[in-house]
Order: structure tokens, then sequence, then C-alpha cells
């Protein structure tokens, strides 16, 4: 991985980003008369190490032990914390280059180190295309890369925890479609099972039905039925659990929808005037946003 706003070319005759990174998790310090002595495929062999979710130091190590003159043991350098934006690097960029938690957290760790490494040499310009390039129109949404196009984001990072969400909707008919909710002898058969049944499978299936979706193996999903005589309405309420790295909250959606889909289409024979949701988030818990109660 190189950086345009590093001005380093495919001969790696400077030192980019990702070797930085390479020589500050392994503890070593090489001067740029030693990085240029190493031979080409060395040196990229490094910038792959640096640019690695994590480091390889054994092979930075062992390669940088090339060099001549001999590289310095310096005290090794983590990776700034994903948690939040540290300070000098939301002073650097100031108000005008947002950079909120959630985008920070879902960069790369070489991302995440580049910004910080530039923030702390202060030069604004380079500050300003280091933004750019990194983080672009991501500061806008996490499902945006930096020039603007849709992605799945990067969740590698995130605690595995218990992730729960719950979500509801609603539809609403006519009293001849609501008299025939609980009974077997409509068209299709029984509405509140197969109803049941598909806000089931939506949910297991819904990162094939949402583009930017982690595919999730859920360890609970349940559908549940209200049934409200007054209004001659039914809802709907859908509870998904997983133990993963990234929230439930669409699947609860998906089966909710899909739920309330499906009971439109077995009794659109007797009213096509139904009227479903509205759908919406009810809860949810797990995950480095904390609870959320509608």
């Amino acid at each position: 991985m190189i950086y345009g706003f590093d001005q380093v070319d495919e001969r790696l005759e400077l030192l980019p980003m990702a070797a930085r990174r390479a020589l500050d998790h392994a503890g070593i310090r090489l001067s740029r008369e030693g990085w240029s002595s190493l031979p080409l495929d060395v040196r990229k062999r490094i910038v792959t190490a640096g640019s690695s979710r994590d480091v390889d130091l054994p092979l930075v190590r062992r390669e940088c032990a090339r060099a001549r003159p001999e590289p310095e043991p310096t005290d090794p350098v983590a990776d700034p914390p994903r948690d939040a934006v540290p300070d000098a690097v939301a002073a650097s960029l100031g108000p005008e280059r947002p950079l909120s938690n959630a985008v920070w957290a879902a960069l790369s760790p070489l991302e995440r180190f580049a910004l910080q490494k530039v923030a702390a040499r202060g030069r604004q310009e380079r500050i300003i295309a280091a933004y750019d390039e990194i983080v672009g129109q991501t500061a806008r949404s996490t499902h945006l890369d930096a020039r603007g196009a849709a992605r799945m984001v990067d969740v590698a990072e995130k605690p595995i925890t218990l992730r729960r969400a719950m979500s509801r909707s609603e539809v609403r008919m006519n009293e001849a479609a609501f008299a025939r909710l609980g009974a077997p002898e409509a068209a299709k058969g029984d509405v509140i099972g197969a109803a049941r049944i598909a806000g089931i499978m939506a949910a297991k299936r819904t990162s094939e039905l949402i583009p930017l979706c982690h595919p999730i193996a859920l360890s609970k999903a349940s559908v549940e039925f209200e049934l409200d005589a007054a209004l001659s309405a039914v809802r709907i309420t859908a509870t998904v659990e997983a133990v993963d790295r990234t929230g439930v909250e669409m699947e609860s959606l998906v089966a909710a929808t899909v739920a309330g889909l499906t009971i439109y289409d077995m009794l659109k024979s007797v009213d096509r005037g139904m009227v479903i949701g509205p759908t919406c988030l009810v809860e949810k818990s797990g995950g480095r946003s904390g609870p959320y109660i509608r």
C-alpha cells in the first residue's frame, strides 16, 4: 500500500507509510541510506508487512538486518487506539475536516497510523492531502470509501460480543382479511405460521438482500404476532441474536418486514389495500456503541 500524499513511487526510494509502520512495530530505526541499500524485493516485502493488519515482526527484523548501515534498535510503537480519534489528530484536522469516532474505527490500522504520523508532523498541506485520500467521502458514511464508492465496512477489529436487536412492524387490513388471519381455510393456508417462517428465513439471509451487510451466524431468530381486532391489525415483533463482531439490527428489521409482506401476499385476494408499517428498530444491545432503546 503506497499513498499518493507520500510521494513515493514503485521504486520505493523513500520509506512509504507502510514501511514506517512496519519499522515502528518492530522497534527499528533505519536511515534513508540503509533503506536504499536493501534490494527492491526486500523493500516490497517490508511494505507489504506494514500494510497488513498484523505486522509480521520476525520478517521485518530479518529483512532489515540486511541494511547497511545497520538499523538501530528503538522502542516499538503500537498503532493508535481505534476506539476514539486521538486529540492530536482531531486538532490537526480541524472542524473543516470532520472525523467521527465511528469513521476512525472503520479505518484500517495502516490508515489510522498514517493519519497520526501526518498529524504529528504538522505540515498542513500534507494533512489535507492525507485526509482527502484516506478519509474523503467516508466522513459522510462508513459505507463509503474515500472516493465515495460503496463498500462493506471492515469489522475484523471489532470485539466478538452478544448482539441483540428487536424490531416491530404492523399490517392493517379490512375486517374480512383480518377474519381470515387465524383461519386454516384461508386461501393460501396458515397465514401466521407462514409469516413466522418467512421472517426467520429472511433474517438468516439478510446479507443476500442488503448489499453491504455481513453474513452472520445467528444464534436466535424469533417472530411473534399480536392481533388487534379493534384496528384489524397484526403487530409483528422480530428478535434476533448472534455472538459476532457486528450488530443484527438489519436482520431483525428484515425479519419483521418480510413477515409483513408474507401476510400481505397471503391475504391480498381479500384486501389489496392493506398497509404495512411503520417498521422500526425498538432496541439493540451489544457492541461498542452500547444499548439503544426507542
